[in-house]
């Protein structure tokens, strides 16, 4: 199963905030045993929304969305996910008894739309303001406030896919190869590549940037663990073969 992350908001692109989602959401991901396939960062504008999110339900992937789905005119999120359905929106009576419970006498239309979701969403809990998020055909829709949408995760990740958390042997490994460069070291990652399929080589390079710094290689692959364990013995024999100083990434 892939898990996707949509990152909405004009804000998050001018840069006059700074995204903290997709941190936190690899963290949470990791700290469960899963991983982040992809993400994707979108603007307010209604078009290229609904556009990434019919790409998205296509997909068949379980996406996390970050944002939008208040009240205000430049939240289009709830709006823009019905359109990629083909759904109405309407009211959901769950999401509405919060909301009447919360606000009380002074409950408006204008808050009740804080409830109002395309036909046939489920709500996830806010536990720091009530006001619920939705969640429909694998997509869980939160606030864009990380103090409201990362619990709200935190609850879906632990009811509707503990079932996943550690459940196969992926893992990574990586050592760090000093003063190389990686046009030396090619053979040896097709070679990796080739010899292990299952394995997801990674290469990251780095340039000095003060005097007396050499240039590094962190190489290092990714994968079911026997085979990570077994290619990693083979990279560190080869790069030390080659006259290469290395040290285990941590």
């Amino acid at each position: 199963m892939a898990f996707g992350a949509i990152i909405i908001g004009d804000e998050i692109l001018s840069g006059r905030r700074s995204d903290k989602h997709l941190t936190k959401l690899v963290e949470m991901l990791g700290a469960r045993g899963l991983r982040l396939a992809w993400a994707r960062y979108v603007g307010d504008d209604a078009q290229r929304l609904v556009a990434a999110l019919r790409e998205s339900f296509a997909s068949g992937d379980v996406v996390f969305s970050f944002g939008g789905i208040g009240a205000t005119p430049d939240d289009r999120t709830r709006q823009c996910a019905a359109a990629a359905l083909g759904l109405e929106l309407a009211l959901h009576p769950e999401a509405e008894a919060i909301l009447r419970e919360k606000f009380g006498a002074e409950i408006t239309p204008h808050r009740l739309q804080l409830g109002t979701y395309p036909q046939g969403s489920a709500i996830i809990p806010n536990p720091y303001n009530q006001v619920p998020g939705f969640s429909i055909r694998g997509h869980y829709f939160v606030p864009g406030f990380p103090v409201m949408a990362w619990p709200m995760i935190e609850w879906v990740l632990d009811t509707q896919f503990r079932h996943l958390h550690h459940a196969d042997d992926y893992t990574e490994a990586a050592i760090t190869v000093l003063d190389a460069v990686e046009g030396k070291l090619v053979d040896l990652m097709e070679f990796v590549s080739t010899e292990f399929p299952d394995l997801e080589l990674f290469s990251l390079p780095s340039v000095p940037t003060a005097p007396g710094e050499v240039r590094t290689i962190e190489l290092g692959v990714k994968g079911p663990a026997a085979s990570v364990a077994t290619a990693m013995a083979r990279i560190r024999a080869e790069v030390g073969g080659r006259g290469y100083a290395w040290q285990e990434k941590a």
